[in-house]
């Protein structure tokens, strides 16, 4: 470990340690599922969380100061080994694309993903990624690389943080890296989704999973999103809005506009090619539309999918051999496919439930749903499960 990256671990260990975390997550509403709402076929994993697919971690720093600073970073890692030489396949989907993913070019080309996956807010995507070369070059094994692709989304939060300040720095990203574990997920108004609006509610972090039966291969789908989108709510088919709910509640909302993005990272345990996770990926824009999405022309809607599986991985033995490596056939791909249209949906649900109300730059507040009369609306359509 050199001494500048030994710094920035650590500063970056105790950034963690202060703001890491669900430090503005609305713990006092429940999940959607918890109260009977479960769109689909398919059960939720044990988390209901991307870290349902083994191996993979989610870590969040979110950055609170003073009234200007909203925002945050949120790391996905694929497994626990040395990511750049244990390469996993991936594909990578475009909605609208009104918006930044850095590295999605050489995911495109050779079909493989090899840093953790970030997100963070438009303006802080340089010094994200710079973390996350950082982070890369030291890990053991990779001494002699001269060349890091880092994969790094976002959406725009300056309706709530100051943008402009830049306030994500390298250390931020490491953080969320190093901090990154299995098990439950926080979501809401944390990380990448501290300072994101929905619909005209507080946004966020939200992510879900689903099971196959095992005579569709038992598979885990897993989906993380950072919302920052609007529309035409919907939830289970039923409008959200002014109309259907008190106009005192309704009041609530920000009016927005239906521009916005929404960054969806997908992994599964199947064993995919990276042509076949990226027709998985571009599945998941069927969950945005359906909770009242058109992507419009301001939008950026990106998603990008990979694979676990170990007999996929791209390991340096692998890269120097003509053997054939394993590919889950065309014909057996429209369960995962109904997978992740699902958990996409309810990774959505969940960010807006758990989403806490957080004022930002100029005294501007976001509130969050107010889940209560939501529920009621819902229950009054029928759509909440025993």
């Amino acid at each position: 470990m050199n001494r500048r990256f030994g710094e920035l671990r650590s500063i970056a260990l105790s950034v963690a340690l202060m703001i890491s975390g669900p430090v503005m997550a609305n713990d006092s509403d429940p999940r959607p599922r918890d109260v009977g709402i479960a769109p689909g076929i398919y059960p939720a994993g044990e988390h209901n969380a991307i870290t349902d697919v083994a191996g993979v971690k989610v870590g969040h720093v979110s950055l609170i100061e003073d009234g200007n600073v909203r925002t945050g970073v949120t790391a996905i890692v694929p497994h626990g080994g040395n990511i750049f030489q244990d390469k996993v396949p991936a594909g990578f989907a475009q909605g609208n694309g009104f918006g930044k993913m850095m590295g999605t070019t050489q995911v495109i080309e050779l079909g493989e993903l090899e840093t953790p996956v970030v997100l963070t807010n438009t303006l802080s995507v340089p010094e994200a990624a710079a973390g996350v070369i950082e982070w890369t070059l030291q890990q053991v094994g990779n001494e002699d690389v001269r060349s890091v692709n880092a994969v790094v989304g976002e959406t725009n939060d300056g309706r709530i943080n100051n943008i402009r300040l830049r306030a994500v720095r390298p250390e931020h990203a490491i953080a969320a890296i190093d901090s990154a574990s299995s098990g439950p997920v926080a979501e809401g108004s944390v990380g990448a989704g501290m300072g994101t609006v929905s619909f005209g509610w507080k946004g966020g972090i939200g992510t879900s999973s689903r099971v196959l039966p095992a005579n569709d291969g038992g598979f885990t789908v897993g989906v993380l999103v950072q919302t920052n989108y609007g529309g035409e709510l919907h939830i289970m088919g039923v409008p959200v809005n002014a109309e259907t709910l008190s106009s005192r509640v309704a009041s609530g909302a920000t009016q927005t506009s239906p521009d916005g993005s929404v960054m969806i990272i997908i992994a599964t345990d199947a064993p995919l090619s990276d042509r076949n996770l990226e027709r998985l990926a571009s599945r998941a824009f069927l969950g945005i539309a359906r909770t009242g999405s058109a992507m419009p022309n301001g939008s950026g809607d990106y998603a990008l999918a990979f694979s676990t599986a170990n007999s996929v991985r791209r390991t340096p033995a692998r890269r120097e051999q003509t053997t054939l490596v394993e590919d889950w056939p065309n014909g057996l791909m429209t369960p995962l496919f109904q997978a992740v249209v699902e958990a996409t949906e309810e990774a959505v649900y969940n960010a807006l439930f758990k989403a806490s109300a957080v004022q930002g730059v100029n005294g501007d507040a976001f509130a969050e749903l107010p889940v209560p009369v939501v529920l009621d609306l819902l229950d009054r359509h029928g759509v909440i499960s025993p």
